[in-house]
């Protein structure tokens, strides 16, 4: 019979993703058939599934540590963030449309049913379901509907492993007063907690441990040690991304408000010859930059405002001048156009801005989103590329016809005439060695880097650090055959 259990955090970004990814790589390797969950998750930074829908990212890295084909069954309801107070919703993979955050709030429980109807599936094929919570059980004011916490763990009846992160300070409270707030039906869920991000002698936190299992009653399943390697790994939540030192070629991302699907930043931050510098809000384009790459967006004609509310249009055309490479995927080419035309709203309002106007290209926002994995060649070097595309849009003009991808006999992207300036909808294509290997000469950089060996082996490099760390045949013992539709 499949078991199931949970993994909720104290909080959001305690390394609940992260915990489940080495998780569901050391059951693999016991032998165990593991699928990964996430009820619900609100992140821009999605993966495209085998079976074309949308997931989060760390959905994504979990089925790949469980050494499984991503579903969007694994994270049922997606909300993508578009503005401070409105979110795409995509359901079982698919765009259900746009809700403002109060409407979502009171329809959420509707939803439940949906990711229930993808647990039960998943757990058809499936001796270990490893279930992800999101943010906290704690932020009460959530309870009523919730379907990503408590909500799901009750309506499923999944046991709860619960994760705080010493590294915030305040761990003890942090446990302890979740339980102090918590129901007396929602504490029923919860077997045991965990202790992450520890920088130092494990055994100095003893009394502390056991002051929690002392206030709690809850056994202590592991004091996790930093996992230094984490950083390795895509990264989901933009407050994971940061920039990363390494060699003399310089890569500078702008961080775009709305930045999406910025998993194009992994294997170039992977890379010993490179630094990739994320620039904030307030400061400038740095000038000794070798390559701008404008990431994704959520919303390209808003974060083009934000581009130049900061004043990093002018720092471009200044890059450009001195011989700079650039570099714009998916929002990001959109952005380096002549316009962009969204006669039907909906990337916001209905209207039509001014591009950047790098590329002799101009898009419109229209027709079915595009969400699809792909494997495509460069132009003219015939190296292999695999990606994705997620978008909304089309777009077309002069510089289309330096294509420097084909996708199916098709070309795809758009180049200038110097070929300094590329802009593509194809995301992922750094993680292909011999494009990155060849694209990242030009700039002057080495590389010998194998990218997806390297995730392999700081997966397999995880799920050692939690065996060492971390009871995992108790954990097994406590999961429980859930309850199924």
């Amino acid at each position: 019979m499949v078991r199931a259990i949970m993994i909720q955090g104290t909080g959001s970004n305690v390394g609940k993703s992260v915990l489940v990814a080495g998780l569901a790589r050391a059951y693999t390797r016991r032998g165990l058939k593991v699928a990964p969950f996430k009820p619900q998750n609100m992140s821009n930074n999605a993966a495209v599934t085998e079976n074309g829908g949308e997931i989060g990212r760390a959905q994504a890295l979990q089925a790949r540590a469980a050494k499984r084909p991503t579903h969007t069954d694994m994270n049922p309801i997606l909300l993508k963030p578009e503005t401070d107070t409105g979110a795409q919703i995509i359901v079982q993979g698919q765009r259900a449309g746009t809700m403002k955050a109060g409407d979502y709030r009171k329809d959420k429980s509707k939803l439940l049913g949906a990711a229930l109807e993808s647990f039960d599936r998943l757990c058809g094929d499936a001796d270990l379901v490893l279930i992800e919570g999101a943010g906290s059980p704690a932020e009460t004011n959530l309870r009523n509907g919730d379907i990503a916490n408590m909500g799901f763990a009750c309506a499923a009846e999944v046991p709860v492993v619960l994760v705080g992160d010493i590294h915030r300070g305040g761990v003890i409270a942090q446990i302890v007063g979740t339980q102090a707030v918590l129901n007396a039906g929602d504490l029923e869920m919860i077997k045991g907690f965990a202790v992450n991000r520890f920088k130092g002698d494990v055994s100095l936190f003893d009394e502390g441990r056991d002051d929690i299992v002392a206030r709690t009653g809850w056994p202590c399943l592991g004091v996790v040690p930093w996992f230094h390697d984490a950083w390795k790994l895509p990264a989901e939540d933009m407050m994971d991304i940061r920039s990363h030192s390494g060699g003399a070629c310089k890569v500078v991302v702008p961080q775009l408000e709305r930045m999406a699907n910025f998993d194009d930043l992994d294997p170039l931050s992977a890379e010993p010859g490179v630094t990739v510098e994320i620039i904030p809000a307030g400061r400038p384009l740095p000038g000794d930059a070798d390559l701008v790459l404008l990431p994704g967006s959520k919303s390209t004609i808003g974060d083009l405002a934000y581009f130049r509310a900061q004043g990093w249009d002018v720092d471009l055309y200044a890059h450009v001048r001195r011989g700079g490479h650039v570099l714009g995927l998916c929002g990001g080419f959109q952005m380096l156009g002549k316009s962009i035309c969204d006669p039907e709203g909906v990337d916001g309002h209905p209207g039509t801005v001014q591009g950047l106007g790098l590329l002799d290209v101009t898009t419109v926002m229209a027709g079915e989103k595009t969400v699809t994995l792909r494997t495509a060649r460069t132009v003219p070097d015939n190296d292999p590329v695999t990606g994705y595309e997620i978008h909304m849009g089309r777009t077309e003009g002069p510089d289309c016809s330096r294509a420097w991808l084909e996708i199916e006999n098709r070309p795809e992207g758009a180049a200038d005439q110097t070929g300094r300036i590329l802009g593509s909808y194809l995301h992922g294509i750094f993680s292909s060695d011999e494009f990155r290997a060849r694209y990242l000469k030009q700039l002057g950089a080495v590389s010998d880097l194998s990218y997806e060996d390297s995730v392999e082996d700081t997966l397999d490099a995880l799920a050692d650090h939690l065996e060492q760390h971390m009871d995992l045949d108790q954990l097994l013992e406590l999961a429980r055959v859930p309850k199924r539709a």
